[in-house]
């Protein structure tokens, strides 16, 4: 009997992590009917990482909330709210960005304009909850605001040289004068998972590299926001070339000036789920997610458990809707492209569990 844990990422804006599982179990099967399978869907601080947590831990409760998305239409989402526990006896919150303030939530882009303040707003909310501990995941971003918009909403001002407020969004970083920081809310235990180590600043921080990816396509609109970015990081008296600083738009090194402690998404959601364990007595690990590309090797889902497979002895597979040219496919035993299997990525991304299904019998057949 083959044992296979299914651990994909979700399939952003097509399908979650746990239908993806599922999808990948109902392929395997076809051709491997006696195996037996253990779900961990699994994130990394982006797209997913609520309903990960919500999949994982007993009791977790969803609390609705109303905020501003990116570019200020209120949008109706959740923060999800643990039970106690001795190290939170007042409960921790799991909130993630991609839901609040992320850039599947933009109706088009807006480079300049969108912010976190409904990140900051769902943040807030759970203080008012009482809750001991924040956990936050900030992939899927939509804005590169240095999470100036966060900060305001727990009570931050940034003013400009007349003393009053500056835009939001991007637009506002090059007008900010001074940072006043009274008002802001004290932070609890707050721990902000991530997939990235890119610094603040500079030619990998997080204008020049996922600045282009929210809109800001011209040398010039890259180094203005830069630009803005170096001088928040002074006045917030941040070190701009701490890794992970440059994280959704900034807005890493605006949790690190409140307080928070920055870690690996994937990581700390495996040790959540028992990921672990459950692949010490597997014979076969699927990961998998939406692009499996040359980013995916750097602390992304795919590339964190084909290691923890290696460890164990046990055989890693990927099933991704694309696998690009430059991506690191050593990792795996074998792998399967959804794109390749439907013929196209406009058929894969319409029907995305067909195609999972199909990655998951040929896995089975191949291996």
């Amino acid at each position: 009997m083959t044992r296979v844990v299914l651990a994909p990422d979700s399939f952003k804006g097509t399908i979650t992590a746990a239908d993806a599982a599922a999808a990948l179990e109902s392929g395997w099967t076809e051709v491997d009917p006696g195996a037996e399978f253990i779900h961990r869907p699994m994130a990394d601080g982006g797209e997913g990482t609520v309903a990960a947590f919500a999949a994982a831990v007993p009791g977790a409760t969803r609390m609705p909330v109303a905020v501003e998305g990116p570019t200020g239409a209120m949008i109706d989402t959740t923060w999800l709210l643990l039970p106690p526990t001795v190290d939170a006896p007042q409960g921790t919150a799991v909130i993630d960005l991609a839901s609040t303030s992320g850039i599947e939530l933009l109706d088009r882009l807006r480079p300049w304009d969108a912010d976190t303040t409904g990140f900051g707003q769902a943040i807030a909310a759970a203080l008012d909850h009482g809750v001991s501990r924040v956990v936050v995941g900030i992939g899927s971003s939509g804005s590169t605001d240095g999470g100036t918009g966060m900060l305001t909403a727990l009570g931050a001002r940034f003013l400009d040289a007349a003393g009053a407020p500056v835009l939001r969004g991007a637009r506002g970083l090059a007008g900010i004068a001074s940072v006043d920081l009274a008002g802001l809310r004290a932070a609890p235990d707050v721990r902000v998972l991530t997939d990235v180590t890119n610094p603040l600043i500079g030619p990998r921080g997080a204008s020049a590299v996922f600045g282009p990816q929210k809109g800001l396509n011209s040398v010039a609109d890259i180094t203005l926001a830069d630009r803005g970015l170096g001088r928040l990081a002074v006045l917030l008296g941040l070190d701009a070339d701490l890794p992970g600083t440059g994280a959704a738009g900034g807005t890493g090194g605006a949790l690190v000036a409140w307080g928070g402690v920055l870690a690996p998404g994937a990581a700390e959601v495996a040790q959540l789920i028992g990921l672990a364990d459950a692949i010490a007595a597997a014979d076969v690990v699927i990961t998998g997610e939406g692009s499996y590309d040359g980013q995916s090797g750097d602390g992304k889902v795919p590339s964190f458990i084909a290691t923890l497979a290696a460890d164990a002895g046990a055989q890693a597979l990927l099933a991704a809707g694309r696998i690009t040219e430059d991506a690191d496919t050593d990792l795996f035993a074998a792998s399967a492209s959804l794109t390749d299997l439907a013929g196209s990525s406009d058929a894969a991304l319409a029907e995305p569990a067909r195609w999972l299904r199909a990655a998951g019998a040929e896995l089975a057949r191949g291996r």
